[in-house]
């Protein structure tokens, strides 16, 4: 008898097996789940990191392909992207390299 008044004491909402079994249902999926909330939401910053990566990457693939392009249209332009970025020079003229000063750091 005592076991049922304790009972009549607890809210009709907390008796409830649907309810109950609702709630912990709930509670397993958002903390104790492998596809928990917070694994989720990471998953979902990775994501946006990756594709704005993918974009990045998009661009610089286009713009090395117009180069490409710019370079082997024209034998002038080769010329001097080969004299520029791997110093070539012909036989008959001598190379000075003048190196860019250092920023101090303080």
């Amino acid at each position: 008898m005592d076991m049922l008044k304790r009972f009549k004491k607890v809210p009709a909402i907390l008796r409830n097996k649907f309810i109950v079994g609702g709630v912990l249902f709930v509670v397993w999926l958002l903390f104790v789940d492998r596809n928990n909330v917070f694994t989720q939401f990471t998953l979902s910053s990775e994501e946006s990191k990756l594709e704005d990566q993918k974009a990045f990457y998009k661009q610089e693939i286009d713009r090395a392909r117009q180069d490409q392009f710019e370079l082997l249209s024209s034998p002038e332009k080769l010329e001097k992207f080969a004299r520029e970025q791997y110093r070539m020079k012909k036989e008959d003229e001598d190379l000075f390299i003048i190196p860019e000063p250092k920023a101090k750091i303080d």
